[in-house]
């Protein structure tokens, strides 16, 4: 119709009206300029190979359906469900972990089929035995909010997208004989996830819901569904691996249901599929609010605006493509968790099980938390003003939940994964920021959270620090380390509330670290309950989970210090022994052993940018008067250790902490203090970028001169003004502004060397 309407207006305007239409859409086109499409330089598929473990599917910016294929092919590749070097799907499930180490959720899983399958997992190279399909990635398309894919078994178009609590499914089948259906599974989940209970139910000729229990890295896990269907459903039967029943429900541990649609289907099947942490009835709550409709091109244009939004919260200029492609696909990267953990009208499950209902904030989860304090949090500071808050109410619901800040949290859960108490500096942090949360409760929290008897704490408390041979879990050097730093970020807290005797006790035990340091070999080691350092020593050399280090060695963990370098260089004996033995760290070799951890990837010498530990190390030059060192590292890893391809991340993406990395070090900064917002100068990428911070403000840093050869800061100015420190502080960003570096080919002698000009 419109087309039609234009060709008469063409007609009757002539030759004239055509000159004056055309004047016309020149100017409109030059007033109205088209909106720069971020999700356009975002490619998914980076990292879903090598060991990245990045989810790929469809999801809005921190949504709780992470829609997505889940593989048939266990082990650590595939965490998240996918691995790029897998050509089988065996289902697309709601919920995915994107860059840990461990493999959960893939909860309520569907899968569009022809005629009779087999429920089993089944075995290569026969599909048939099973209920997987092969498929081929010249067949499967991924950007922000959509997923398709070509299923070559039955000839099945899928593809997805997805609000932030429903997952959206079209599936096109072929004419055929053969009935389509859909399966949904509540049997296989990912990795260590196993179900308990499991119960699906047929409400009416279009509608099936259920929820499934499981177990496994989060040991309760509690997901709620209801599906809705566009076609009306022939005959609805539900199975297990050893039984088959046409009754309207059925509850056991491992079902599946099995939906059967009449032949030659005239358009694409759609699928609905909300998600309650809570109930059957919330899902369909969520349903109603989030997707009333059927318009599945909309919902897709919808998350594509919803990507759009966020990832132009920062707008750059890099030197070409490729890096600007790296810089979005990263950022998107940071937004896939937290997730949202509550429904549309303020119900949770809590930490305690127990449902709560608050509507004044969004309730979240998935807190990678000895990943994320280091980068992931304070990029969220800056760039994610309306969700810190949020984030600090749900630690702060967690500790009164539980009876402690999270540790590495999931699905409402405690894991108490990894080591320390990284939820204190990431409470301290937002804090410390201005950002508003009740200061006693959090305190309180951190102070129960710190002096708690369990994960080495009673050792601490006891000796000091914690003696390997008291500690019955090892890793005590990484757990000491770990306390030592989230102490200090007590402390301050403390002292900012005027709680004296508590700030000099935890500023006491933040002191701790120097229990673990050798001053012969200048390596921080096991130390026994009688005080004598674990012999023999090497410090090349790590056991997974079985020795005084979590996954890293003495090279990796002698820097973990970052809330007191002046306090480590004392410790080497100035500044001069410092960068020598700081400076070795990026040459040195030696084995590290069979048994070392595997998450120990991306080395430069002994240092390990694809582990979270070595993540501020580069970042310490500038605490001696030597930033150049900093720009150099930093442009290296940046270049060297993300790559546009798939295998483009040197390790683990650790739920959005590898990429938070880039993207502050693209900007040319990096918090190395666990909280309190300094960020250290190092060699911006970006040629210039625009960041929206709070209160609608932007702050925007600009490169002159900038190259792949001028990598060294020579001079800054900060809102026109010389500035000479080798950092900026948080309350300088929030404030808006501009931040000019003058780059060059060679090492300033005068930029950041002073100590008064040192972090």
């Amino acid at each position: 119709m419109k087309l039609k309407n234009h060709l008469k207006a063409t007609k009757l305007y002539g030759l004239g009206g055509m000159c004056m239409m055309a004047l016309l859409v020149v100017f409109v086109a030059c007033k109205q300029q088209k909106p720069t499409s971020f999700t356009t330089y975002v490619d998914p598929f980076i990292g879903t190979d090598g060991h990245g473990h990045v989810f790929m599917g469809a999801n809005v910016p921190f949504g709780l359906v992470q829609l997505g294929p889940t593989q048939m092919t266990d082990g650590w590749d595939w965490c998240s469900g996918y691995h790029y070097s897998d050509s089988t799907i065996v289902g697309f499930g709601h919920m995915h972990l994107s860059g840990t180490g461990i493999g959960d959720l893939g909860d309520i899983s569907l899968m569009p089929v022809m005629g009779d399958v087999k429920l089993a997992k089944g075995s290569l190279p026969d599909q048939k035995s099973g209920l997987y399909s092969f498929f081929s990635h010249e067949k499967e398309t991924a950007r922000p909010g959509y997923y398709a894919v070509h299923l070559d078994r039955f000839g099945i178009d899928v593809e997805l997208t997805a609000t932030k609590r429903v997952g959206f499914h079209s599936y096109t089948f072929p004419k055929s004989t053969e009935n389509p259906a859909v399966v949904i599974d509540l049997e296989r989940g990912i990795g260590w996830d196993k179900p308990t209970e499991a119960f699906i139910k047929m409400e009416n000729d279009t509608t099936i819901s259920g929820y499934r229990y499981s177990t496994g890295w989060a040991k309760d896990q509690r997901i709620y569904f209801t599906a809705v269907f566009s076609q009306p459903i022939k005959k609805f039967t539900i199975l297990d691996t050893v039984r088959m029943s046409t009754t309207q429900k059925s509850e056991m541990r491992s079902v599946f249901g099995k939906v059967d649609f009449d032949k030659n289907l005239s358009a694409p099947l759609l699928v609905k599929v909300a998600l309650s942490p809570v109930s059957i009835e919330n899902a369909a709550m969520n349903l109603k609010a989030e997707l009333p409709h059927n318009d599945f091109d909309k919902v897709v244009a919808d998350a594509d605006a919803a990507w759009n939004e966020q990832l132009g919260k920062i707008e750059v200029e890099m030197p070409n493509e490729s890096d600007r492609k790296l810089f979005y696909t990263s950022l998107y990267h940071t937004m896939i968790a937290p997730s949202v953990f509550a429904d549309v009208n303020g119900d949770y499950r809590g930490a305690d099980r127990e449902i709560h209902h608050d509507k004044s904030f969004n309730n979240y989860t998935t807190f990678s938390l000895w990943d994320t304090y280091r980068a992931a949090h304070p990029l969220m500071t800056i760039i994610h003003p309306e969700m810190v808050e949020d984030i600090g109410k749900t630690m702060l619901n967690i500790y009164k939940q539980q009876g402690k800040l999270p540790v590495w949290h999931l699905m409402g859960n405690e894991t108490d994964c990894m080591v320390g108490n990284p939820g204190i500096p990431v409470l301290a942090d937002l804090i410390l920021k201005g950002y508003k949360v009740d200061e006693e409760l959090a305190f309180e929290a951190m102070k129960k959270s710190a002096t708690l008897d369990d994960r080495g704490m009673n050792w601490l408390k006891q000796y000091g620090y914690i003696p390997y041979d008291k500690e019955k879990t090892y890793e005590t050097v990484a757990k000491g380390l770990e306390y030592a730093l989230a102490d200090w970020a007590a402390a301050k807290i403390a002292e900012r509330l005027g709680k004296v005797e508590d700030a000099k006790y935890f500023n006491q035990r933040s002191k701790s670290y120097q229990k673990y340091f050798d001053k012969k070999t200048q390596f921080m080691r096991g130390l026994s309950a009688t005080g004598v350092f674990r012999e023999p020593f090497n410090p090349f050399h790590s056991v997974h989970m079985e020795d005084d280090y979590t996954e890293g060695n003495a090279w990796q963990y002698t820097w973990l210090v970052p809330h007191d370098v002046p306090g480590l260089i004392n410790l080497f004996g100035g500044e001069q022994a410092f960068v020598a033995k700081l400076d070795s760290l990026f040459v040195a070799k030696g084995n590290m052993g069979e048994k070392a951890s595997n998450d120990i990837t991306g080395l430069i010498g002994q240092y390990a940018h694809g582990n979270e530990p070595s993540h501020h190390i580069t970042y310490l030059y500038p605490y001696i008067g030597q930033p150049y060192k900093t720009a150099e590292k930093v442009r290296y890893i940046l270049s060297e250790l993300y790559h546009n391809k798939r295998d483009g991340l040197s390790g683990n993406e650790d739920v959005g902490q590898m990429s938070a990395w880039y993207i502050l070090s693209s900007l040319g900064f990096y918090q190395v203090a666990p909280a309190g917002g300094v960020y250290v100068f190092g060699s911006p990428l970006v040629n210039k970028a625009t960041i929206k911070v709070k209160d609608g403000k932007t702050f925007t840093v600009i490169a002159k001169n900038n190259s792949k050869e001028n990598i060294y800061i020579q001079s800054a100015k900060l809102n026109g003004k010389e500035y000479t420190k080798s950092f900026i502080k948080f309350d300088n960003i929030a404030a808006g502004g501009t931040l000019e570096f003058e780059m060059g080919n060679k090492p300033s002698k005068t930029f950041g060397v002073a100590k008064n000009d040192r972090p």
